[in-house]
């Protein structure tokens, strides 16, 4: 009984540290929904006096009016579909435009992921400024978001501007070596061996 105790324990006590970071993970396809946000710091709120209870009523002045535009998130499972969908129309079938209303629909345009994939189609589309914007909000986001570095380079690399491209490309080796997708395309891209 003690052993099985233990066990269950032990067992309890692993999944409790390991599983955390595994579920903060992220790869393209199936970013993490809501996005990342920054540790606020806490402003302790003034005491306000206590208030009186509002009488129930059922004249309609009394009654609270609600706020239209706060509405409930929507759930992890339909934002990660939709982001999916946004991917398959960006990736697969080359509908640009299709895929940023998509992904602005999302409401998570400050998630690196989808701030990213915009700035991408941007890219492909040919506005440059729009890709721009966006590659500098999926940073803002996540400073070592390594497909955005790497997209931001080829960006450069298009600009004709090849040594801040490189510069990219040594941000990307920082984060994730040589050996990862992200390196391999940008260095590509500014050898003239790739066209992404």
């Amino acid at each position: 009984m003690r052993t099985r105790i233990s066990a269950t324990l032990a067992i309890g006590l692993f999944a409790f540290i390991a599983l955390p970071p595994l579920a903060g993970a992220v790869d393209t396809a199936n970013p993490a929904f809501p996005p990342p946000q920054p540790a606020q710091p806490t402003i302790p709120k003034p005491q306000q006096p206590a208030q009186q209870p509002k009488p129930t009523t059922t004249d309609s002045t009394t009654k609270e009016k609600k706020d239209n535009k706060s509405q409930p998130p929507k759930p992890q499972g339909e934002l990660l579909r939709n982001y999916k969908i946004a991917h398959a129309l960006i990736y697969r079938q080359h509908k640009y435009e299709a895929g940023i209303a998509k992904l602005q629909s999302l409401g998570q345009d400050n998630h690196p992921d989808v701030a990213n994939l915009i700035g991408y189609a941007s890219r492909k589309l040919g506005r440059y400024d729009d890709a721009k914007y966006w590659y500098e909000k999926a940073l803002a986001a996540d400073p070592n978001h390594a497909r955005t570095l790497s997209y931001y380079g080829m960006w450069y690399a298009e600009q004709g501007n090849l040594l801040k491209a490189r510069d990219y490309l040594a941000k990307v080796q920082s984060i994730c070596g040589t050996g990862c997708r992200e390196y391999a395309e940008l260095k590509g891209v500014i050898e003239g061996t790739r066209l992404y």
